[in-house]
């Protein structure tokens, strides 16, 4: 097994509770303007990510969900405020190093996979490392080593279309660890899963958080969320609640999604 164990040498902004920061959010306004309308999709949103966090982000659709998905994953600027990545304020950042941020410092977990049909299970999961011109020998054995990782070791040179939905995803977190980021960020990640690959898939994430990695989970699913450690949840564009889940709760959301499952199991 890899130590799956985040590098810190990014980040030294810490949180109240001593711990490093991975992301901090601070009066963040996301504006867009359509026609002669502007909307405003973001109102002044602040928290922090501490390393080591499993936080899911929910709202209803026109919450700003998928607005602060896309500025925490670097694919957009805000219009006031600031989003910290360790040191790094996106907010004063060019398209070029944007790029750069997203490819070295965030793991992406999409809900339709994005693998590269041509590619096998490895060579998927080196795409971020591609970016970066980073594909020797050692970055070869870290992919199969990811790929073991995440129960796909005799599926190295399996295309996509050779895979069941949940090993795609399973290849997609795979490469949302190679490039050792500050934080994996899923979107909808389970989404296009049944409740078995679903509840395979929120294991998977259980360890590697319990192995210290950030995770920020975007879901419309209240059993999904009561997975992770805290739930965020936004609403007219701004920070609603910021809920933390009780280890009781987290356990009691494993359970019942296992005895869902074993209950389906039964009828198949």
């Amino acid at each position: 097994m890899i130590d799956a164990s985040p590098n810190h040498a990014h980040s030294e902004s810490t949180a109240s509770n001593g711990k490093r920061l991975a992301t901090s959010i601070r009066n963040l306004t996301k504006d867009y303007v359509l026609k002669s309308e502007t909307v405003r999709a973001l109102r002044g949103v602040s928290f922090d990510v501490p390393e080591g966090d499993y936080v899911a982000i929910m709202g209803p659709s026109g919450s700003g969900k998928s607005t602060l998905l896309n500025l925490l994953g670097c694919l957009d600027q805000p219009t006031s405020g600031s989003l910290y990545l360790g040191n790094d304020d996106i907010a004063t950042m060019t398209d070029d190093q944007l790029a750069d941020i997203r490819s070295e410092r965030i793991g992406f977990v999409f809900q339709s996979y994005n693998l590269i049909q041509q590619l096998s299970v490895v060579e998927n999961i080196q795409v971020p490392l591609y970016y970066q011109g980073r594909l020797g020998a050692e970055e070869r054995a870290r992919a199969i080593s990811l790929a073991e990782r995440v129960g796909l070791g005799d599926r190295l040179d399996h295309r996509p279309t050779q895979l069941s939905g949940g090993q795609q995803q399973r290849v997609a977190i795979a490469r949302s660890l190679v490039n050792d980021p500050l934080f994996v960020l899923a979107d909808e990640s389970t989404g296009n899963l049944d409740s078995v690959t679903t509840d395979e898939i929120l294991a998977l994430f259980d360890e590697l958080n319990e192995e210290g990695r950030t995770i920020i989970l975007v879901t419309h699913e209240d059993d999904v969320a009561e997975r992770a450690k805290r739930v965020v949840r936004l609403k007219d564009g701004m920070l609603h609640t910021d809920e933390v889940i009780s280890e009781e709760k987290r356990a009691a959301a494993r359970d019942a999604q296992r005895a869902a499952v074993e209950e389906l199991l039964k009828k198949q």
